[in-house]
């Protein structure tokens, strides 16, 4: 039934389409979080595009032509997210996976897919009417454009000397694009910490916003710098002590400098793997070299056939360890006294249990952090022999958490007794001087100087009252000396004065002028003023 007005016209029977409305005007801003995303892909790729085209140019022996250097940028681009490439031209005809990541590479589509994320976020404010997405959404769109843009590039390197593993790719690309798009919006709000989404329950909520899940991540982040600084250290000493062989396997790999060049790239493209093996190393576990071949400080077991490379001439020599390896245990030992020294809280109020637990999650975070690393380093390059290089993961993990989990509690009760020892002795002497204001004989000796002092005002009850006389005698009546209402007292909590003059016999009385300059109480000066307090049971 259609309604009418008065005047006979009908009324609108349906609103006009604002949500579609507010479609279009979110939709610019979500299509430039696309568009930003696949940018950011796009630029990874076309950075290491134009290294491996010049390094191709450089080359003297070209293998293939241009589309087979494209080819192998792409698929080095999909190296750098964590997949697996296939060689298929190995001498024995069997495909060979290539799956160490250089962490090195890593840092590029990171650090492009969070700048992206960050645009994303701070690219509307309201002001002028335009939209502003929410986090999901920015979050969601720049995901999107990154991973559209990581699939074709999966394709197009499979026409490639090396391409990718899709199952491989399939989950490496977006756990990458995912974990840099959520630090950029995350960076982009504020960088707030324990503000989780509505649906999450409120005791989860209350439970992440405590401080100590916030203190558990800077002691474990401190204690997984120290063992990668001592990781680093390791590597560093270690290149120094082997620097002829160094040299001897850089000038012999090739003659022409193109390719010393792109040796020298892949050599620091892997230098931060060779830093997570030295602290995967110092922890005890230490790093396999293909089947069979392990190097820990306890020594070298194992003889692996390695190709020539400047970073594997600087391993340790085959055989057991010495004093030397031995001493590479002492980054464990900083890394729990790093854990343990900031996962104390400047609070007195934080009990020693609060404190043995933020050292022991700070324990658990350092050890995700070193497995996540130990398993994003290693990988293979090869089959049989060379099926297996770098770190075990879970058990580097393992040893980071005990070595720090070992130290850092006891340091961490012992940091936070002596941060609060010199305002438990303020609390101790205070009460110590509140006792012995109120002790027994202090008390008495402090109030007979006081009655001293008052003379004849505070009657002194230990002596016997003078006897009457039998027959009191007339006196005249002594003059009624003026009493002065000028009186100084210092009144002390605690004690109660009588100030009622007591009753004089007349014959002790006697006539005498009073002295205006005098006062008759001498001032009571010096006494504190303590608010009493009920002693401790």
């Amino acid at each position: 039934m259609t309604q009418v007005t008065e005047r006979g016209t009908p009324l609108p029977t349906a609103l006009p389409p604002a949500p579609r409305a507010a479609g279009r005007r979110r939709s610019p801003a979500a299509a430039a979080c696309v568009l930003g995303g696949a940018m950011a892909a796009g630029l990874g790729l076309g950075f290491l595009a134009v290294l491996v085209i010049v390094l191709w140019i450089s080359s003297p022996y070209p293998d293939s032509g241009p589309g087979g250097a494209l080819h192998l940028a792409a698929g080095l681009w999909l190296l750098a997210h964590g997949t697996e490439l296939v060689r298929y031209d190995t001498l024995s005809g069997v495909p060979a996976p290539v799956g160490m990541t250089p962490l090195l590479l890593v840092a590029l589509p990171a650090l492009l897919m969070r700048r992206a994320a960050r645009l994303g976020s701070a690219s509307g404010d309201g002001s002028d009417g335009d939209e502003v997405l929410p986090a999901s959404a920015v979050f969601s769109a720049v995901t999107c454009g990154y991973l559209s843009v990581g699939s074709l590039a999966t394709v197009y390197a499979a026409g490639g000397p090396m391409p990718a593993d899709p199952l491989s790719a399939a989950w490496h690309v977006p756990l990458v694009a995912v974990l840099a798009a959520a630090g950029g919006v995350w960076a982009a709000k504020g960088r707030p910490l324990g503000r989780l989404p509505e649906w999450v329950p409120g005791g989860v909520r209350r439970a992440v916003a405590r401080p100590r899940y916030a203190l558990a991540l800077r002691a474990g982040a401190a204690g997984a710098l120290v063992l990668l600084g001592g990781g680093a250290l390791l590597v560093g000493a270690s290149l120094a002590w082997h620097a002829a062989e160094v040299q001897g396997s850089f000038l012999a790999l090739t003659g022409v400098w193109s390719g010393r060049f792109a040796v020298l790239l892949l050599a620091l493209a892997l230098l931060p793997n060779a830093v997570v093996w030295g602290a995967a190393y110092a922890l005890g576990p230490g790093f396999a070299l293909g089947a069979g071949a392990t190097a820990t400080p306890l020594g070298f077991a194992g003889s692996p056939a390695l190709p020539r490379f400047p970073l594997l001439a600087a391993l340790p020599p085959e055989g057991s360890g010495t004093v030397l390896t031995c001493a590479a245990a002492g980054v464990p030992l900083l890394a729990g006294l790093a854990v343990g020294w900031f996962a104390v809280r400047r609070a007195r109020e934080v009990s020693y249990r609060e404190t043995a637990l933020t050292a022991a999650l700070g324990a658990l975070v350092c050890a995700l952090v070193l497995a996540g690393l130990a398993a994003a380093s290693s990988g293979p390059l090869g089959s049989r022999g060379l099926a297996s290089f770098g770190p075990v993961w879970w058990a580097t993990g393992a040893a980071a958490f005990a070595w720090t989990l070992l130290l850092a509690v006891p340091v961490a009760v012992a940091v936070h007794s002596w941060r609060t020892r010199p305002a438990r002795q303020a609390d101790t002497s205070a009460t110590e001087g509140e006792d012995e204001w109120h002790d027994s004989g202090v008390r008495e000796l402090r109030w007979e100087a006081l009655r001293r002092a008052a003379g004849t005002l505070i009657p002194d009850l230990t002596q016997d009252a003078p006897p009457a006389p039998a027959e009191p005698a007339p006196v005249a009546p002594a003059p009624a000396a003026p009493v002065r209402s000028s009186r100084r007292f210092t009144v002390m909590t605690g004690l109660h004065l009588d100030l009622t003059p007591a009753p004089v016999p007349a014959e002790r009385a006697a006539p005498q002028a009073p002295e205006p300059s005098a006062p008759l109480v001498p001032p009571v000066t010096g006494a504190r003023v303590l608010a009493r307090r009920k002693p401790p049971a």
